[in-house]
This record gives C-alpha cells, structure tokens and sequence, in this order.
C-alpha cells in the first residue's frame, strides 16, 4: 500500500534527486507514516486539524457512539452497553474515560472513519471484534433501524468482510433469535451471546454482565409504567433466559 507520506516523500525526492531521491523520499516518508500511524488521507487531514489519531480502543466507542445516534436519540439501553463494552475491555480510569469521550464524539458523526477501519482490518480478528461490539450495541435496545444496518455493512466492507458475513454475525445478538435458541435449550454458545460476553471474559465480569442484564429486564422495572400483559410476559421471559443462560456458563465454567 502506498500511504500519504510515502507518496509525499517519493514525489518532494523525486522533484529534487529524479530516481534515488524518490527511492530516499519513499522511505523517509513511510517511516513518517509509520510513526504518525497515516493510512489515508483522511488522517492526513485530521493532523493538519491538529486532533490526534483515536488509539484502537477510543475508535470502537467512536463507532458505538454513532450506532447509538443514528435513529436520532440515544437511550438508556445504549447507554448501558457501552459500560459494558467497558468493561469487557477491563478499561482503567484513564482509558474509560476516553472511551466516554469517544462516545460523545462518535455522537456527533463528524469523524472520518474509513481509514481508521482500514488499520483495524490489519489487526488478528480486530474486523471481526469490531462488528461483534457494534452488533451488540445496535441490538441495545431490542431493535434494528435502517440507518443502523446501512452503517454496519459499510463498516463490514471496509473492514474486508462480506454482506453475508455481516448480517450472519446480526443474527446472533438479534433478541428474538436468542431467545428463541434458550427456549429451545440453551447451547453455552448461545448462553454466552446472550449475555454478551466471550468465552475468555473473566468470570467476574460474565457475573457482573448478568447481574445487568437482569437489572434492565426484570419484570419489576415495568411496575407502576402502565405495561401491557404482553410487556410482562415478555419481560418475565427474558429474566428467565438470563438466569437459564447464567447457570449454564457457571456450570460449565466452574465458578
């Protein structure tokens, strides 16, 4: 790949020393490159702004936060699972509190993002991690808009996976799929998506994820709100596939 700096740098050698300086200016410009961590114009762009490139973390709670604005409003549900991504990434105070303001910034849908994603899809299973977070935070709050689906296959692409790969990856955090796979008789696989963790998350914080879950689920939540029967049931339902799905990964998991 031919990065800004190295293009800059072979075109400013080549003007001053023909072949060996383009050959001299190539490589003194990748190393810029390198050390700015320039992809794409667009980060060329951003320097000359004067922000800084998002380290790779800050750049997945970007994108949340833009998820979580494209239907026009930010909700509660979005709001909680971006404290649980959080915590997923075991994040200390400093790095948490970039990942607040990345959210806020990926809010205000401002950033160019496409050569940050590019650097992603370099990275061992970064694609495939990003999509998986950002599923889970399109799904927060139990629904799928167009917008919201017309960003994750952008995303999808940019990262190096297909159409197909990016809505079966959908599929697995849809709500009404979850739940249909518990009633079923829950799989561990599906124990886990379910509570949004993977299969290395410390037991902790799969107990941690669980006991947020079942906060925002309960039926309990919906008393005094004026909830249908079917809101009831449907809330009942969803607590007791929580607990099912909690059980389950103790047991097999041991703690």
């Amino acid at each position: 790949m031919w990065w800004p700096g190295t293009l800059i740098g072979a075109g400013a050698g080549f003007a001053i020393a023909s072949i060996p300086g383009a050959l001299l200016g190539a490589l003194a410009g990748q190393m810029m490159d390198r050390h700015l961590r320039l992809q794409g114009w667009d980060d060329v762009r951003e320097r000359l702004g004067g922000r800084p490139a998002p380290r790779d973390e800050e750049l997945l709670f970007v994108l949340l936060g833009r998820l979580a604005k494209s239907d026009g409003r930010v909700v509660e549900q979005h709001i909680q699972q971006a404290r649980q991504e959080m915590a997923r990434l075991n994040l200390d105070e400093a790095a948490r509190l970039r990942a607040i303001d990345a959210f806020n910034r990926g809010k205000g849908g401002k950033e160019r993002l496409g050569s940050y994603l590019r650097r992603i899809r370099q990275q061992p299973h970064g694609a495939e991690g990003t999509l998986r977070a950002s599923w889970r935070m399109v799904w927060a709050d139990g629904k799928m808009g167009n917008k919201e689906r017309e960003l994750l296959l952008d995303w999808g692409h940019k990262l190096g996976m297909s159409r197909r790969q990016v809505q079966a990856m959908s599929q697995e955090y849809e709500p009404r799929r979850t739940a249909g796979m518990a009633g079923v008789g829950m799989t561990y696989a599906a124990a886990m998506r379910l509570l949004g963790v993977d299969t290395d998350t410390e037991g902790a914080l799969v107990k941690q994820a669980y006991r947020r879950l079942v906060s925002r689920h309960h039926p309990d939540k919906l008393a005094g709100t004026g909830a249908s029967e079917a809101q009831l049931r449907e809330a009942t339902e969803r607590t007791r596939e929580l607990h099912q799905a909690y059980a389950l990964i103790r047991k097999r998991r041991d703690f």
